[in-house]
């Protein structure tokens, strides 16, 4: 009895493991393999690499990519308020609004600190 109600749950594994392998191995079975020296090199930007892959990059990709990544998620939570917003109360909204304060006073601190200047 017990096991019977994880038969679904057993079954969208297996479905959703399929849709994941399926074309995986369809490709790998179908497809030509026909690897060349020119095929199997490495490619940059349309020519041969001439340093090591290891480079040091600039702080400031790392520094965009976390600001983008801090605001995508800060935002992420506007879509599920705006949905049911009718619905919410007084203090719903005001609990928004100190979100969306904070989140524009940190803004404005990345702003002033020189953050998003590329230079």
């Amino acid at each position: 009895m017990l096991l019977s109600e994880y038969l679904p749950i057993f079954l969208f594994m297996l479905v959703g493991l399929g849709f994941g392998l399926l074309p995986i191995i369809l490709g790998k079975i179908l497809s030509p393999h026909k690897p060349t020296p020119q095929k199997l090199s490495q490619y940059e930007c349309g020519f041969e690499p001439f340093e090591d892959a290891r480079l040091k990059f600039d702080v400031r990709f790392y520094l965009v990519a976390i600001l983008f990544i801090i605001f995508d998620l800060e935002m992420a939570f506007l879509f599920p308020w705006a949905v049911v917003f009718t619905k919410l109360g007084n203090e719903a909204f005001w609990a928004m609004m100190v979100f969306l304060g904070l989140l524009l006073i940190g803004f404005v601190y990345e702003w002033l600190k020189g953050a998003l200047e590329w230079e």
